[in-house]
């Protein structure tokens, strides 16, 4: 075939192919050619530059940045949600959006979900979520202790079970404080059948959504009493203690913080979560970057959900 006649051909066929919407099937009929000519033709087309392929990034979308997080800090998927301002309310409802999305198309029949409690970005992930009717045989672990202050805790059973209720899931609580007093115990707790039966479903758990904090408590944890003393939290910052996840604390360089405290903490450990196959963290906020980013080179997690602004700065 000569040159100029098969270049023809090749753009003929591009042209009805990818301007058109023509079928393989009938621009075979149409110029009467087997149908393994014209995916051979179009594959020339490709390799001569007559067609080109440019995807356009919507405004709004930063796949390019996603990416870029993803190779620097190993991550399986990196979500950056478009937030209006960087005030932290506006970031909250982003990151809530995106992480709602996140789990609506992802999640699978059988899923075993680890969720943390006293978590404002989950509460409005959980708030954004619309009922996923098909997804079967799913159950909703508390990974931290819920019991708290009477007027906060009805927020962290209000998490486990609107989850559980989307994802026609079974909702299994952990019914014990997140932080035991001083002159307490975990060990007290754990003798409750139903703290063992949510302790040792820790291990079977496919999915993680977990927020990330910083050595100040935020206002939800706060009011549910589960936080440390600030004489306990100068000690931790003596530590070198940057963030926390599920409230064990670790460094800037994503290390655990290993006090006497830790003892008192009724929750998934770091290792646990690391080795979980989704660990999602989703968070986000000029006050918890370095937190994240702490958390991000520790390995701590492997999917990151967080907004613009959060994300340039990593």
């Amino acid at each position: 075939m000569p040159a100029d006649y098969k270049l023809r051909l090749v753009t003929k066929v591009a042209q009805l192919y990818h301007e058109k919407g023509y079928l393989q099937k009938k621009i075979a009929r149409q110029l009467h050619l087997s149908q393994a000519t014209i995916s051979r033709l179009l594959k020339t087309a490709k390799k001569e530059n007559i067609v080109k392929t440019i995807v356009s990034v919507p405004s709004g979308v930063y796949s390019d940045l996603e990416t870029k997080i993803e190779k620097k800090y190993g991550l399986q998927e990196v979500v950056i949600a478009d937030s209006p301002s960087p005030a932290y309310d506006d970031i909250l409802r982003s990151i809530g959006n995106a992480a709602a999305n996140y789990i609506e198309t992802t999640i699978s029949n059988n899923e075993i979900i680890g969720i943390s409690s006293w978590s404002s970005t989950l509460l409005s992930m959980v708030n954004a979520m619309q009922p996923l009717n098909k997804i079967e045989n799913t159950k909703v672990v508390q990974i931290l202790g819920g019991i708290g202050n009477p007027a906060a805790e009805t927020h962290a059973s209000h998490l486990i079970k609107r989850l559980a209720s989307l994802v026609n899931g079974e909702a299994i609580f952990l019914p014990a404080p997140a932080v035991t007093p001083p002159d307490s115990t975990p060990k007290v707790y754990l003798k409750d059948e139903f703290v063992k039966k949510a302790i040792d479903m820790f291990k079977e758990v496919s999915l993680t959504l977990v927020g990330i904090g910083t050595l100040e408590p935020s206002q939800l944890l706060a009011n549910s009493g589960n936080i440390f003393s600030e004489k306990e939290l100068e000690e931790l910052n003596e530590n070198g203690a940057i963030g926390d996840i599920c409230l064990h604390f670790f460094d800037e360089s994503g290390s655990p913080i290993v006090t006497s405290l830790n003892k008192r903490v009724i929750s998934m450990g770091l290792d646990q979560i690391r080795r979980v196959e989704r660990a999602v963290g989703i968070a986000g906020g000029k006050h918890k970057s370095k937190a994240i980013q702490a958390a991000l080179k520790g390995n701590l997690i492997n999917i990151l959900i967080t907004d613009i602004y959060t994300a340039k700065k990593l």
